[in-house]
């Protein structure tokens, strides 16, 4: 099993690991990672990796098939540790940050709109969230990017929450997305909360995320595009 050291401490840049496995594809599981994985819309980290006087691109980042461990992907396959061999893995923070800020960000959105969610991306210059509107008219681009950008002047702190999947089973409402589920199965689901005693947002959400909406910056609601009878996408890019 990989220690996901992002879940805990999401601005942690350097880190050194112990190599535990490389897969027949050249991807390397490592002991424990500061490195998100592909998931949640969120797309994986990338940096380098750097051992016995070498450095190599890490290209992203993915979970294993057992969603266990993490496998950081190599640019180039030529040149890779050994299990066993110790590795000083450095995040492409800017990117990352970004990530981070975007991730917040749309945590917001989902607060200001009522509707259900039905996909998502994040992005290092902004995101996008669809949802299954009834009436568009509600939705309006000048009055959700001044709305948004409001929030985001609040200084909300961010924290997170654990509770049991029991607990997670018995408040379906906490759900906010109709295709993508919370991760059950490990007896506890991490949440995000925003604001003083979760005023702004709570929902579940194994992403990384700023300690501040401030952080995110000024947005701007750049389209709201018909993506279907009912559905509606809604860009929202950083300033």
């Amino acid at each position: 099993m990989s220690q996901a050291i992002f879940k805990d401490d999401a601005y942690q840049k350097e880190i050194t690991a112990s190599v535990i496995e490389v897969n027949d594809r050249g991807g390397i599981v490592l002991d424990k990672t500061i490195f998100y994985p592909t998931g949640g819309g969120q797309p994986g980290d990338k940096g380098s990796m750097s051992f016995n006087g070498q450095t190599i691109d890490i290209a992203t980042t993915l979970n294993g098939p057992d969603k266990k461990t993490i496998i950081h992907i190599p640019a180039n396959a030529d040149v890779l540790p050994s299990v066993g061999d110790e590795v000083l893995l450095s995040l492409d923070w800017d990117t990352r940050y970004k990530h981070m800020r975007v991730h917040t960000m749309m945590h917001l959105m989902c607060s200001l709109v009522p509707f259900p969610v039905t996909g998502g991306q994040v992005g290092a210059d902004g995101g996008r969230l669809d949802f299954d509107v009834d009436d568009p008219s509600k939705l309006d681009k000048e009055q959700l990017t001044a709305d948004l950008n409001a929030v985001i002047a609040g200084n909300h702190d961010t924290s997170d929450r654990w509770i049991s999947d029991e607990e997670m089973a018995a408040n379906p409402q906490l759900v906010r997305t109709m295709s993508v589920k919370p991760p059950m199965g490990h007896g506890k689901v991490r949440l995000l909360a925003i604001g003083d005693d979760s005023s702004v947002d709570l929902q579940p959400c194994g992403g990384t995320h700023v300690k501040n909406t401030g952080e995110i910056g000024q947005v701007v609601v750049s389209k709201i595009q018909n993506k279907g009878k009912q559905n509606r996408r809604i860009r929202v890019d950083l300033v």
